[in-house]
This record gives C-alpha cells, structure tokens and sequence, in this order.
C-alpha cells in the first residue's frame, strides 16, 4: 500500500472510532439523563408522599380539634339545658311547697272553716297510715304545735280506725308535749327547719320511725312522678 491509501485508511479508522465514541457518549448521555430524570422523579414522589402525609396529618388533628370542641360545646349546651330544667323543677316544688301551708294554714283563721275539716280529717288519715306502717301497741306522736288540739281531737278516731282495719286492738298513742315538730316556713324562718303539717309517729323505744308530714308525703310523690314530671315539662330527656 503506498501512502495515500495508508492515509485514507487511517482516516476511515479515526472517523469510525469517533463515530463509535460520539454514539457512546450519546449513549452515555442519553442513559444518565434518564437516570436524572428517574432519580428526580424518585425525589419528587418521596417529596409528595411526605407533603401528602403530613397534609394528612395535620388534617386529622384539624378533625380530632373540631371534634373535641364539638363534644365540649355539646357538653355545655347539654349542661345548660339541665341546669334549667332542674331550675324550672325546684321552681314547680317550691311552689308546690307554698301550696301546702294553705292546706293547713286556714284551720287557725276559723275553726268553724270548710279547710278547717279538711285538715283535721287529713290529720287523721296520716295517723292512721303510720299505725298500719308501724303496727305497734304503743306509738309515739309528734305533731307541730298549732296542730296539737287538732290531732288529740282525731286520736281516738284514728286508734279505733286502725283496729278496724288491722283486727287489732286500738294502740296507745302518746302525744309527745315536750318536742314538737318546726312550724311552717315564713319569711323570716326561710331557711330553717319547717314543717307545713301533718304527724311524725315512731314506737316507743324510737328504732321504727314513720314519717307522714306534708313535706315529706310531697318529697315522696315528687321523685316518683319526677319522670313523668320532666317528660311532660321538656319531652325527650337529654341523654
């Protein structure tokens, strides 16, 4: 071979051996490039799941602070509807409380009065509903002091009552004159012991207590009808 083709040779080799290299380095190029576009693809998906996570978390603590507010407003509110219609109760049995010093208020204006019978007939059948509670032969009775001539003109009524009813022989009912039981609210004995009538009997050594005063016949009657009470008032009790 002379020289030229030599040459020529040599060149065909230099162009195909920059060929190969400019293909490998686009090769190259084009692979790392990829790879780039991966990896910030990668990157970016990692930096969205930890946005979209804490995103997440931050709206279930939004939701747990607007529940727990919620609970607590509906507390409240539920408290307040309480409070009220406990109110609006103590307001029915405070005023059921003044009503009953009319039922034994008017015997001491006129003894003669329609009210006046009323009361001493009353007196009597609370009597005789302690003798049949206690069934003792000897009671003791205590009764407040402006009812005293009234309740020892029904003993011997009652007593006799209650044998009937019991098939026993009349009881002996002492009359405690030593202890009576609190007068009747007023204005300026409010928040003392009252008593706004009726009779408190117990055997004789005290361990058997029978309870019959108007307050205490009006506390009774009060909680059992307390639900029908407050269904009637406020319908659906809040839970």
């Amino acid at each position: 071979m002379n020289d030229a083709d030599v040459s020529k040779q040599i060149q065909q080799m230099v162009r195909f051996i920059r060929q190969e290299a400019e293909e490998k380095a686009n090769e190259i190029s084009v692979s790392a490039e990829e790879e780039f576009n991966i990896e910030k693809l990668q990157l970016v998906e990692a930096d969205k799941k930890k946005i979209r996570q804490e995103y997440e978390r931050k709206e279930r603590q939004v939701e747990i602070r607007k529940k727990i507010e919620y609970s607590m407003q509906l507390n409240a509110s539920r408290i307040k509807v309480l409070q009220a219609q406990d109110d609006v109760i103590s307001s029915m049995k405070e005023a059921a409380s003044k009503e009953l010093l009319n039922v034994s208020h008017h015997h001491h204006l006129n003894l003669l009065s329609h009210h006046h019978h009323e009361y001493r007939n009353l007196l009597k059948d609370l009597i005789v509903q302690c003798l049949l509670r206690l069934k003792e032969p000897s009671v003791l009775l205590r009764c407040r002091k402006d009812d005293l001539h009234l309740v020892e003109h029904e003993l011997d009524s009652a007593a006799q009552e209650y044998a009937e009813k019991a098939n026993v022989d009349p009881p002996e009912i002492i009359v405690d004159n030593q202890v009576y039981l609190p007068p009747g609210p007023t204005h300026h004995n409010s928040h003392d012991l009252y008593c706004s009538g009726g009779v408190v009997l117990a055997s004789r050594d005290g361990k058997i207590v029978c309870e019959n005063t108007l307050d205490a016949r009006l506390d009774v009657v009060f909680r059992k009808k307390l639900p029908e009470i407050r269904k009637q008032l406020f319908g659906q009790i809040v839970a």
